[in-house]
């Protein structure tokens, strides 16, 4: 059975995003993780060059053609950031040996017009801050 467009955009979008990550730095470690409290887009780990610490980041993308039921960003509600957490917490317990410092970010792709770039903006530590 074939991608819906739906699932066709939301495939790109987070194409789109990993590569806009590993262009900014970041490596990508897995991708579409499933855990019993949803999927998890990207895992990925920044590595800070200035004293070589390194963050997990857990990465929730969002992309959008058009704007009729607002931003991408602001489809991540207050149980959408609830679901994040305990994917990211039940994550780590599954992974103790990837317990360093981590966070969650979003990534929104919003995609108006085919002739046009798609713009990206990257939400970091998006959990506390959308």
């Amino acid at each position: 059975m074939g991608k819906t467009a739906g699932q066709q955009f939301g495939a790109w979008g987070e194409q789109l995003a990993c590569d806009y990550l590993v262009l900014n730095g970041y490596e990508i470690l897995d991708r579409n993780v499933r855990t019993p409290y949803g999927e998890i887009d990207i895992i990925a780990r920044e590595k800070k060059l200035v004293d070589e610490s390194q963050t997990l980041v857990f990465v929730e993308v969002k992309a959008r053609r058009t704007n009729t039921y607002g931003y991408p960003e602001d489809a991540i509600t207050e149980s959408k950031r609830k679901h994040l957490i305990e994917a990211a917490e039940y994550f780590l317990q599954e992974n103790p040996e990837l317990a360093e410092a981590w966070r969650i970010d979003v990534i929104s792709i919003r995609k108006m017009k085919k002739t046009k770039e798609p713009e990206i903006l990257h939400f970091k530590n998006a959990v506390g801050e959308l």
